[in-house]
């Protein structure tokens, strides 16, 4: 009702009063009646707008005394020891590729060709130069040859010694001639069958082919990679890690390494390298550890959890659902001695798959809430309610 409404209604109610003083009270006993529930009503509708929200009941968790920070794991890959990347030393499109990743292969086995039709004409022309430079040489050294033997033995006449003289220097410039040219023809027959060998990718050593990266029909540079073939027995797990510090030197050859699909399979390692510089993209380190007497589980391309060493400051491990933001830095939410849900920085060490481990900001016997934190406000009253162990 509005407020005009009432002020009118209670002109009219004392009016009537002064009226009903005149007359029998009776005759207006349910008009007083009605008119002290009117004037109850104001005070019924301003008791509803007070009702308050009921206090949230939240689970915690209680944090205890600061331990060493657990030991870090990292997912890896099991790669070979020594692996080699193969290509073309020419350009061109790819006839045939005859391997597959996984296919065992013997040192000079073909594994894939290039289109050779260009290569093959400058062999063939090469060769034919070569005939026939060759041809042009044994000719003139028959001629100087003979005319060696004729001059000295008196068996032709003057004019015709003096033009066998003409001809042997004829004959020995073409020799000279003819065999330069096949030298040039010799140059030009290698580099043709040198040009047609790189269109056939061999095997320089036997191995496993763990990475096919062209194909068929695909054109590709000289130089770019086609393949990769591992060599030897021995086996690197590669990881990567968010900062080189993770693995200290002392600690550099004591790595567990265990199959993810069956982690009763373990096997140790030490790091090999650790890579000079971070990923552009993923902001980590790639590291590459030698695996000690691998068991054969342990195949190329399997899957690996790697433990790093338990190294570093204290701190305590919560729930990733307890991790809350104010002012894009990481908080938790406390329940304070008056029992309000308060937002607290803290500063995580590094997170878990279900985890996130804090190494500052908090302190023994705090009990940090661990779900709804995200309807949660500052200054909220709570109720502690289930304590998580």
């Amino acid at each position: 009702m509005s407020d005009e409404f009432l002020l009118s209604l209670r002109h009219s109610l004392h009016h009537l009063y002064d009226v009903a003083r005149t007359l029998s009270w009776l005759h207006f006993l349910p008009l007083t009646i009605l008119s002290v529930v009117i004037f109850l009503l104001p005070g019924c509708g301003d008791n509803q707008g007070n009702t308050t929200d009921p206090v949230r009941t939240v689970r915690y968790v209680v944090v205890g005394s600061a331990q060493t920070l657990p030991a870090l794991e990292r997912t890896g890959e099991i790669h070979a020891h020594d692996e080699t990347i193969l290509s073309f030393r020419t350009g061109g499109r790819i006839v045939t590729r005859s391997v597959d990743i996984g296919d065992r292969v013997n040192a000079g086995q073909l594994l894939a060709t290039l289109e050779n039709t260009t290569s093959q004409n400058q062999l063939d022309g090469a060769q034919a130069d070569y005939e026939g430079a060759k041809a042009s040489a044994q000719v003139a050294a028959l001629n100087v040859n003979r005319m060696q033997k004729l001059m000295p033995t008196g068996a032709i006449a003057r004019t015709q010694l003096d033009t066998a003289r003409a001809d042997w220097l004829v004959a020995r410039a073409d020799w000279l001639v003819a065999r330069a040219r096949l030298k040039n023809s010799e140059s030009a027959l290698r580099n043709a069958r040198e040009s047609l060998g790189w269109t056939r990718l061999i095997a320089p050593r036997s191995g496993v082919i763990t990475e096919v990266s062209a194909s068929a029909g695909q054109v590709v540079n000289g130089g770019q990679s086609v393949l990769t073939l591992a060599t030897g027995e021995a086996r690197d797990v590669v990881f990567d890690i968010a900062k080189p510090e993770a693995i200290p030197p002392q600690e550099q050859a004591g790595l567990r390494v265990s199959l993810l699909s069956d982690p009763s399979v373990q096997a140790s390692a030490a790091v090999r390298d650790i890579s000079p510089q971070a990923d552009p993209q993923t902001r980590t380190w790639r590291v590459r550890a030698t695996l000690q007497n691998p068991p054969l589980a342990m195949a190329l391309g399997a899957s690996v959890t790697v433990t790093l060493p338990a190294t570093g400051p204290h701190g305590y491990a919560l729930p990733a659902s307890a991790l809350s933001r104010v002012d894009d830095k990481p908080a938790v939410y406390v329940i304070n001695p008056q029992s309000q849900a308060q937002l607290r920085v803290v500063v995580p060490a590094y997170y878990t798959a279900t985890s996130v481990i804090i190494s500052g900001g908090l302190e023994p016997g705090d009990r940090v809430i661990t779900a709804g934190v995200s309807k949660l406000r500052s200054g909220e009253p709570v109720i502690a309610g289930e304590c998580e162990s």
